[in-house]
């Protein structure tokens, strides 16, 4: 594995994820930055397949990480906008089809030509290379336009034989050296990427070929001497190590788990077994993910094959199912799955096992292909965005000497990765579970899939003690406004107490059902059925504790409450610092206690993400997807739609990169009369060309005075004669509905965490026959920072957090919102001072532990 340290720029503040970029300071007159939309980060947001866990943003075990800070000159703060200038880009899309390839080959459109480049479309994937005539064809800012929201992709993908042989990559770089193309952006799986990564060594001996057969001439071969190559993964497996995410992999889970929830109805009505087979040949991301999102009896996955026995265990799990009152079963399987000597578990092999066993009426549901089909989620759409941006700037300082990379995502960061080191690691996993070394396989997937494992093992496997013996009790509530997700993380919570022997509780009605007394203890069946219901099964309140510590304490003595884990959003962050100051009355409330960030707003301080907030991003994007779909058959037509979240604006920030919107208000970057001006007048220029609607997005709570009817009413009359304005409030449908996959999987996880946690910090604090915690890291949030999940004591986040808005002093999305505004063809000048860096991959080690 290759050890050079590689020091390439990287695309402005956007992507860097050390600090937080603060709104700049404006000049009288100068138009603020407002109105730039910009993306969602990562949602499988602990999941680092193939990278460690960082806890050091310098320092990364493995991995060499550059940092260069430098004073940027005048020239160099302008540089972007003319670093294509002279050259030319081709994007290509090739294997099977994702959803969220249209949003990364518009990204790589519009951002290659806001740097002065030009970009071209490769039809039909290597097909169309090797073809050429029509299937290359220039793109324009409007050829991308309504791409955005499009499930698989717009220019077509082809396997490609030809491509695969010398003479047709001789064609293929004939053809890219005719139209003067020097820069390949390639959206595929592994495969596709070898193919690029191939193509890019042979450049120089295919260009003395057609030189020497007459077919280019010298000038020309001197002109694109060398090929930049940058790939970006696309396949719905999420089988390539290196990333997080694959681009279509979270869009797949919702086809998945829209099925599997529609199937949980019928299955209980008459008592059934069903057997769901998902795609995943070689990789069992997909049908992991799904067991965890739907809280799955059984998963099969190629990667850990089940023991000789499982039969028996899997006859056996079942019908504990069914003794503790269940009236359904859910069986999910990989298409590759097999078992210990590599023979293959079939779906209908496990229906005709459960059938001759058990007598079970079963069936079988094949997913097949719907799992690519279908609109893009948000995340996959801002995933795609971010990637091709990032795509964009590696082609254009790319050099010789560059290796071809992969664009990739670790955490809340954008990474360029070489691309034969990925593929390399890729390969090894098939090949570990090909040699059956299994547990080398798990390795390699990396430590967010082996902690997804482990995690389902626990739910899914591991018989809760019959006995209750001397155990310690944990109360579980939600606090603050309902989220999607809530009921996820209070049963993973829930069970996994109980599998370490606890005996928990669960209190109604938040802070103000502890101090009634609203308390119950709760078994196995108590949450059954919870994971995909959305809302609060145990209802949640606004309300602090402060004014009833004489009650709760009561309460916490009465039912010998030992351990709290609080759901929920700001409310539950300061009823926490509230039970920390009552500490020093009342030693009752001397008890380990931790928060589980649950909010739609995502404004709690501590962690990146909170559970709620990607149901809430994906309800907006489905409204404003049919509010423009209103608007282009209408025409002329401007929608400003009004998002939730207090004062934090990262719905609104979200929703406008994921659904492509033209300005987004948020309270965190202030605007003046001139900012809305200067919006109005980008949109009357935009009527004028083929694009003839209009998105804004406005947080509610982003400015007193500018309310939503306000700026209505300006777009109305400013827009007179030019095009209609409509408003739309958006309400409280962003609180419900059922909770997404990545919320799903984001609070069963938080709830196992928190309660390990919990567990180990009752032990540590008994002592004397009671428990007594009163030190800062007995009471802490539980949070994504980057790239792992930590614990943090609340009162360590009073300095960070602006508490008459409710929102932390530092937003790590805020330096994301400059892509929007490029997206949207805003004229702004980008600060290319931050450097990316070619990071290299590292093999997970067997010591290594999961988050």
């Amino acid at each position: 594995m290759r050890k050079e340290e590689f020091h390439l720029k990287f695309f402005m503040c956007v992507i860097q994820s050390h600090g937080v970029v603060r709104p700049p300071q404006r000049t009288a007159g100068e138009a603020s930055t407002s109105s730039m939309l910009i993306q969602k980060p990562p949602p499988e947001i602990d999941n680092l397949k193939s990278l460690p866990a960082m806890d050091d943003p310098g320092t990364m075990e493995g991995i060499p990480i550059l940092k260069n800070e430098w004073i940027m000159t005048h020239e160099e703060h302008h540089a972007a906008k003319t670093l294509g200038i002279g050259k030319a880009i081709a994007v290509l899309t090739s294997g099977g089809d994702a959803q969220g390839m249209n949003a990364a080959v518009r990204a790589v459109v519009r951002v290659g030509i806001f740097t002065g480049a030009r970009v071209f479309f490769v039809h039909e994937g290597y097909q169309g290379l090797v073809d050429g005539g029509d299937q290359i064809r220039e793109a324009t800012w409007e050829s991308v336009s309504m791409m955005l929201q499009l499930g698989g992709t717009v220019i077509g993908s082809a396997r490609c034989k030809d491509f695969r042989d010398r003479e047709g990559r001789l064609r293929a770089a004939h053809n890219l050296v005719k139209h003067g193309i020097t820069n390949l952006c390639v959206i595929g799986g592994d495969g596709s990427l070898t193919g690029a990564d191939t193509f890019r060594s042979e450049w120089s001996d295919l260009l003395n070929d057609l030189q020497k057969a007459g077919k280019i001439t010298a000038e020309e071969a001197t002109k694109s001497s060398y090929l930049n190559i940058v790939g970006l993964v696309g396949s719905i497996d999420n089988d390539f190590c290196g990333t997080d995410m694959t681009i279509g992999t979270d869009s797949a889970l919702h086809r998945i788990i829209e099925i599997v929830d529609a199937i949980t109805t019928t299955a209980q009505s008459h008592q059934r077994t069903f057997v769901l087979e998902v795609m995943g040949r070689h990789c069992g991301y997909l049908a992991l993910v799904t067991s965890l999102s739907c809280g799955a009896d059984w998963v099969f996955i190629p990667e850990c094959p089940p023991d000789d026995d499982w039969e028996e265990h899997l006859c056996r799990r079942l019908s504990e199912t069914r003794t503790r009152g269940s009236r359904l079963n859910i069986i999910i399987v990989a298409e590759g799955a097999i078992d210990r000597n590599g023979k293959p578990i079939t779906s209908e092999d496990i229906k005709n096992l459960v059938v001759k066993r058990l007598g079970y009426d079963t069936r079988v549901t094949v997913l097949g292909h719907v799992q690519r089909g279908g609109t893009p989620s948000a995340f996959d759409r801002i995933l795609g965005s971010r990637m091709g941006v990032e795509a964009v700037m590696a082609l254009l300082e790319g050099t010789p000497d560059t290796p071809a990379c992969v664009v990739s995502l670790s955490g809340n960061q954008a990474v360029r990765l070489p691309l034969m080191e990925c593929v390399q690691v890729t390969k090894d996993v098939t090949t570990a579970m090909n040699d059956r070394k299994f547990d080398e396989a798990m390795k390699l997937r990396g430590r967010s899939f082996m902690n997804n494992w482990e995690v389902y093992k626990l739910l899914a496997h591991v018989r809760p003690p019959v006995s209750k013996g001397s155990t310690h009790t944990v109360a579980v509530m939600n606090v603050g406004a309902p989220a999607a997700g809530m009921n996820a993380a209070v049963r993973s919570t829930v069970r996994i107490g109980l599998i370490q022997g606890n005996r928990v509780l669960v209190v109604h009605d938040g802070f103000e059902g502890l101090a009634k007394g609203q308390i119950e203890e709760a078994g196995w069946s108590y949450v059954g059925g919870w994971t995909g219901q959305g809302g609060s099964k145990l209802g949640t309140k606004r309300t602090l504790p402060k004014k009833s510590f004489e009650q709760i304490s009561a309460n916490i003595t009465k039912f010998n409450i030992q351990g709290l884990v609080i759901i929920g959003g700001f409310e539950a962050y300061t009823g926490g610092l509230e039970l920390m100051e009552g500490r020093k009355q009342f030693d009752e409330l001397c008890i380990p206690f931790v928060v589980i960030p649950a909010t739609v707003s995502n404004n709690v301080p501590g962690s990146d993400f909170s559970v709620g907030a990607d149901t809430a991003l994906n309800t907006i994007c489905t409204t404003c997807d049919r509010i423009k779909q209103s608007a282009a058959g209408t025409k002329r037509r401007v929608f400003i739609i009004e998002t939730m979240g207090g004062y934090c604006g990262y719905l609104a920030t979200m929703a406008g990169l994921a659904a492509g919107a033209d300005a987004a208000y948020i309270f965190e970057e202030p605007f003046t009369i001139r900012d809305l001006q200067a919006n109005v007048e980008h949109l009357v220029q935009k009527m004028k060309t083929t694009v003839k609607r209009g998105l804004v997005l406005r947080n509610e709570k982003c400015n007193e005075n500018y309310t939503t009817d306000f700026i209505f009413n300006l777009y109305s009359e400013e827009g007179k004669g030019i095009f209609d304005s409509r408003k739309n409030v958006l309400g409280h449908m962003q609180q419900g509905g059922s909770p997404t996959p990545f919320d799903r999987n984001f609070a069963t996880k938080m709830g196992a965490k928190a309660m390990n946690w919990m567990f180990g910090k009752i032990k540590e604090s008994y002592r004397n026959g009671r428990i007594f915690a009163n030190t800062p890291d007995s009471g802490c949030v539980l949070g994504m920072r980057k790239r792992a999940l930590v614990f943090q004591p609340v009162t360590e986040l009073k300095d960070q957090t602006d508490f008459e808005h409710r929102i932390p002093k530092e937003q790590w999305w805020l330096k994301l919102r400059p892509i929007l505004k490029i997206l949207a063809k805003y004229e702004i000048d980008l600060d290319t001072s931050e450097h990316a860096h070619l990071e290299h991959i590292s093999r997970k080690r067997s010591g290594e532990t999961s988050i």
